[in-house]
């Protein structure tokens, strides 16, 4: 028996996650919801205490600990005897059991495992029943929107009419899928997320707290991946703390939640967007060797675009306030060397590359698609101009900033095209003083093979024997739009994924002229080959039908009843099926010509 007492003794004490050790006591310390603690403190001082009240927001923002607190402050018994309250100097008779989930008269449910009318019932029925000890019986449904039609139908009449010493507080991340018939009976508060400034000053307080050290770039790294929400920023912290010792790095950091260096990402989004498809792969593999997920690569490149694309509208005031100088350097030099079209062309494209990754089985494969694909949307006129060629019917190498260079030796991936049109460079040197002087006149390129229509397209690709191009105009696209300049296709789930790309090189080859060739997400007519295939079966029938009315043909199957014609061929020479006078012979009646 000694012996159990001196381990128990010795037992290390259980470690408390951050995230319940430092969770709000009184309003004072619940951090960035002002306008609700300001509302609720004017509410309960003038007596208009609502019967129900929903709290919303995202994860880990103090929804369950609001309702906490106000179940709380709804019950407040100080030493003065106090009335319900939210400015609570000392701990009340109730305050303790309450805060820690224990209090008979308030009552706690996740909605989540409770959502049946058989549940709800049981809670009307205990509600008629007056509190034990406390003021209010306070009834607090977590997820609320978890419960379903029929408990939410049981629950409106006791919510429009509860008794006097009942309180509903709901909480849900998911609004708008509780009824807003219950909606109406609630006042209704948003819990926002909560600002990174905010949230990094109340990390520096808790590390202080817990007798650790952290980087300030650390707090800020911590602060954005938690995206507004204490009990995930907690959570990293606590994790941090112990990974690294007691002193918490941007370095380690880093290597704990598998995030690029931000330096790093600005580097690879210069380098991407410079049409360098090779050093983009490049730089991403070791990004991937040095720990960082491809999926988060994606998102810090996006991340990336998005502080540029603010920098350059709203100047560089406007920048990330956790970001550092080094930080704010990049953004501000990338803001003033990249179009506003090309920022808002790769914001789209890495939001759907986002989506892709996540969803591949191979994610750092995705991933190299992605910035492929975006290296080579570097080239690609802005979306205005595309609009002006569209509408004027010209092509890319009509505009006078074009011009035709030769695929840089470095990028092994051109190097196999002998030019190529380079449309309106994604990142432009600006000059401050421009040289004068005539701008240089693009050599001149002869239009060898004019296209009409989609069909033309089809025959060309024929004629220059590519028979897999073929195949997958015929089978493997739905035509959108078609002009002389521009094609606009859907493609199917079995088209090559760079199908555009590379028929965009071969008719720039074939044609001498750029081609617009754009992946529609509009449904489009059904492929070529489908309606081609339909019409050959049909003029078949009809031959079949001619053959079979023939007198001729009558007669043999009337002899031969169980035959059956199987085709129609023609084995005259090209002079005899046309006849004499240029008309192709027609058989007479006996069969003969």
């Amino acid at each position: 028996m000694a012996e159990a007492k001196d381990q128990a003794k010795s037992a290390p004490e259980t470690h408390a996650a951050l995230a319940r050790k430092y969770r709000p006591q009184v309003f004072a310390e619940l951090i960035g919801q002002e306008s609700i603690v300001r509302t609720l403190r004017n509410a309960f001082a003038t007596g208009r205490i609502a019967q129900a009240y929903m709290l919303t927001g995202v994860r880990g923002v103090g929804k369950t600990t609001t309702a906490r607190l106000v179940a709380r402050a709804l019950n407040y018994d100080g030493p003065d005897g106090d009335g319900p309250t939210l400015d609570i100097t000392e701990e009340g008779a109730h305050c303790r059991a309450i805060l820690e989930s224990r209090h008979l008269d308030v009552i706690e449910m996740d909605a989540a495992s409770h959502t049946g009318i058989d549940d709800i019932r049981d809670l009307i029925d205990s509600a008629h029943y007056k509190p034990n000890s406390a003021r209010y019986k306070v009834y607090i449904i977590d997820e609320v929107h978890m419960l379903s039609k029929q408990a939410f139908n049981g629950l409106l009449k006791t919510l429009e009419e509860p008794p006097e010493h009942v309180k509903f507080i709901f909480a849900t991340t998911e609004v708008r899928k509780v009824p807003v018939t219950v909606l109406s009976r609630c006042q209704r508060f948003d819990l926002k997320r909560i600002e990174i400034e905010v949230l990094m000053e109340h990390l520096t307080r808790i590390v202080a707290a817990e007798n650790a050290e952290a980087e300030q770039a650390a707090l800020a790294l911590i602060a954005r991946s938690a995206e507004g929400s204490v009990r995930d920023a907690l959570s990293i912290l606590d994790r941090a703390i112990a990974y690294s010792s007691g002193k918490v790095e941007a370095g380690s950091l880093r290597e704990l939640l598998g995030l690029a260096d931000r330096s790093r990402i600005f580097d690879l989004l210069e380098t991407v967007l410079t049409g360098d498809a090779g050093g983009a792969l490049s730089a991403l593999d070791q990004l991937n060797r040095d720990g960082a997920e491809p999926g988060q690569v994606i998102t810090d490149l996006a991340d990336a675009v998005h502080v540029v694309t603010v920098v350059k509208a709203a100047g560089e005031a406007s920048a990330d306030p956790a970001a550092s100088e080094a930080e704010r350097g990049r953004a501000a030099e990338l803001a003033k060397r990249l179009s506003m079209p090309v920022l808002a062309r790769a914001w789209q494209m890495l939001l759907k590359g986002h989506d892709e990754v996540r969803n591949s089985p191979r994610p750092l494969a995705a991933a190299d698609m992605v910035l492929v694909r975006l290296a080579y949307s570097a080239d690609l006129p802005p979306p205005g101009e595309i609009a002006r060629m569209l509408k004027e019917g010209g092509s890319a190498g009509d505009s006078g900033t074009r011009e035709v260079r030769p695929a840089p030796a470095s990028d092994p991936k051109r190097a196999h095209a002998e030019t190529t049109v380079h449309v309106e460079s994604a990142v432009q040197v600006e000059s401050e003083n421009p040289e004068p002087g005539p701008a240089p006149s693009p050599e001149p390129v002869l239009e060898q093979v004019s296209l009409n229509s989609f069909e033309d397209l089809v025959a060309l690709a024929e004629t220059k024997r590519d028979l897999k191009l073929k195949n997958v105009l015929l089978d493997h696209m739905r035509l959108v739009h078609f002009k002389p300049g521009n094609l606009e296709f859907n493609p199917l789930q079995t088209a090559p994924a760079d199908f555009a790309q590379e028929l965009m090189r071969k008719l720039k080859s074939w044609t001498g002229r750029v081609w617009i060739v754009a992946v529609s997400d509009k449904e489009g007519a059904e492929p070529l080959g489908i309606k081609l295939r339909a019409e050959r079966l049909d003029e078949k029938e009809r031959e079949l039908r001619e053959v079979r009315a023939h007198p001729a043909v009558k007669k043999v199957l009337q002899h031969f009843p169980d035959a059956e014609i199987a085709d129609v061929r023609s084995t005259l020479s090209d002079a005899q099926e046309d006849g004499v006078d240029g008309e192709p012979q027609k058989l007479t009646e006996d069969g003969t010509n």
